[in-house]
C-alpha cells in the first residue's frame, strides 16, 4: 500500500460508504486516488458498481480485518 489517503469509513451501512465516497471524490482531479476502507459486507458489490458506472477505476481490492479497503482512482 501507499501514503495514498485512507478514507474511513468503518461502521457505515449501505448505501453511505458509495454515498460518502462519491462526494469525496467529487472534489479529487481526474486521475487521483484513494483507498476507501469499510465494514459493510456489501460494499464488495456496491463499490465495483459505484466505480464501473460513476466511470473511475477500482484498481485493487483488500482484505482487512473485518472488512475491505478499496483502492480508487477518479475517472
Amino acid at each position: 500500500m501507499t501514503d495514498q489517503e485512507i478514507y474511513d469509513l468503518r461502521g457505515l451501512n449501505c448505501p453511505l460508504p458509495v454515498l460518502k465516497t462519491r462526494r469525496k471524490l467529487q472534489d479529487f482531479a481526474p486521475g487521483a486516488r484513494i483507498w476507501v476502507e469499510t465494514t459493510d459486507p456489501l460494499a464488495v458489490i456496491d463499490m465495483p458498481n459505484f466505480c464501473m458506472t460513476e466511470g473511475h477505476r477500482l484498481i485493487e481490492t483488500v482484505n482487512v480485518d473485518g472488512g475491505h479497503r478499496f483502492h480508487i482512482e477518479r475517472g
